[in-house]
């Protein structure tokens, strides 16, 4: 019980974890944003995981070292393939439309985990999730309303781009029962950085310093992001670090409307809201059934 406490029992430094997480993020989007289009996408994404090899070099050399488990090699590059079509996906769309729409719909990542699960891990989806991903897709219509407005190719763009974190976010839950997550994590950023090197090459312009150290600054922010989830992910449960992910999109909103000078769309935060309120509900379902599972029954706690 003391140790469930340490854990998952400190709800305000949860809070407070995540919000620093959603700071990064936004960070790293209005950075991708500022430099937009100068660089193509694959020049940019392998700018970006270099730093991040150069980061998380002493933890790859002990990987390499040690070696992974067998059967796990090809799992590591399959992911590595689809994170780095998410990553093209997702610097092509930063690039090209509004960062809150960017937030906005890469909240979809969750919900399609959630299918995906299901597909291909036989994972239980009652009625009531399936009701959430409906509602969490109609929040993506919302955000994109096709039919009412021109689709560009940065929306669909960032629709794949979710797609394909999802996928990559299922093999790496695969990986880590059988890995650790600093070994995820670093063959993560080395696979996904030579699986973007031919495609820099055949794309690759003229950089300057200055665009070199945008990109290690936006390798920062994100490794500082996902060390912030982390931290709240062990201090509260989901159920309560995840409504605070909603902010992530207020901020992205400000961001472009104060520097970049986007207009505030109320159906971008109307539909992020729906789409959070849907992932909310799933993961307060799970922690529901995830208690009900390793609380003894009446009569069993002799």
């Amino acid at each position: 019980m003391a140790a469930e406490q340490t854990n998952a029992g400190r709800p305000v430094e949860g809070v407070l974890w995540m919000l620093a997480t959603g700071l990064c993020f936004v960070a790293v989007t209005g950075i991708v944003r500022y430099l937009g289009t100068d660089l193509p996408a694959a020049q940019s994404a392998f700018v970006r995981f270099g730093w991040g090899v150069v980061f998380l070099l002493p933890s790859l050399v002990a990987v390499l070292r040690q070696g992974v488990p067998q059967g796990t090699l090809a799992l590591f590059g399959w992911r590595g393939v689809v994170h780095t079509a998410a990553v093209v996906l997702w610097f092509h769309a930063m690039a090209r439309i509004p960062v809150a729409e960017v937030t906005a719909i890469g909240y979809l990542n969750p919900v399609l985990v959630t299918l995906g699960a299901a597909l291909f891990f036989g994972e239980a989806l009652a009625l009531r999730r399936i009701l959430a991903v409906v509602v969490a897709l109609c929040g993506a219509l919302i955000v994109i309303r096709p039919g009412l407005r021109e689709v560009t190719d940065g929306h669909l763009a960032q629709l794949g781009a979710a797609c394909f974190f999802a996928a990559s976010y299922l093999f790496a839950k695969r990986l880590s029962q059988v890995v650790p997550a600093g070994t995820v994590v670093a063959m993560m950023s080395l696979t996904v950085t030579l699986g973007l090197l031919p495609l820099a090459v055949w794309v690759w312009v003229p950089m300057g310093w200055a665009q070199l150290g945008w990109l290690g600054l936006v390798a920062v922010f994100a490794t500082v992001a996902h060390y912030c989830m982390t931290r709240a992910f062990r201090a509260a449960p989901l159920a309560v670090t995840q409504p605070v992910t909603f902010l992530q999109l207020v901020w992205a909103t400000l961001l472009g409307a104060l520097v970049f000078g986007e207009g505030v769309d109320l159906f971008v935060l109307l539909g992020g809201a729906v789409i959070i309120g849907a992932i909310s509900y799933i993961t307060w379902r799970e922690a529901v059934v995830k208690r009900r599972a390793v609380t003894p029954a009446e009569g069993e706690t002799l």
